[in-house]
């Protein structure tokens, strides 16, 4: 398992900082363009990927993930397909999985799946 705190590209400042904007977004989806919706989503998935492998949490690779439907949702806005509704509840999903994920590496909890 990788220290997130450790990680200079990431500091924990920043990923409150980046739950912030992704809440602010989402509050004023209206107003951003379609690029900068897709840009903060794919920034989320990557985020939230990284922060699972510091974390010890494997991908799942099912439909259940949150993470893939953040990603399909990415990937439906930059084609036109997702309105502005959709957009919010993704950006907000984006930054509850994150702050889920911050509290996990902040406290230093261990997880373990189950096999």
């Amino acid at each position: 398992m990788r220290s997130w705190k450790a990680n200079p590209q990431t500091p924990m400042t920043n990923t409150t900082a980046f739950i912030s904007e992704l809440i602010r977004a989402a509050n004023e989806v209206e107003k951003l363009g379609d690029f900068e919706k897709r840009r903060l989503l794919d920034r989320a998935a990557v985020m939230i990927r990284d922060m699972r492998e510091a974390a010890g949490i494997p991908n799942s690779h099912t439909t259940a993930d949150g993470l893939i439907d953040l990603q399909a949702a990415a990937v439906a806005l930059g084609r036109g397909q997702r309105t502005p509704s959709q957009t919010k509840a993704a950006m907000l999903a984006a930054a509850g999985m994150i702050r889920d994920l911050y509290i996990v590496l902040d406290t230093e909890t261990q997880i373990q799946i189950g096999k």
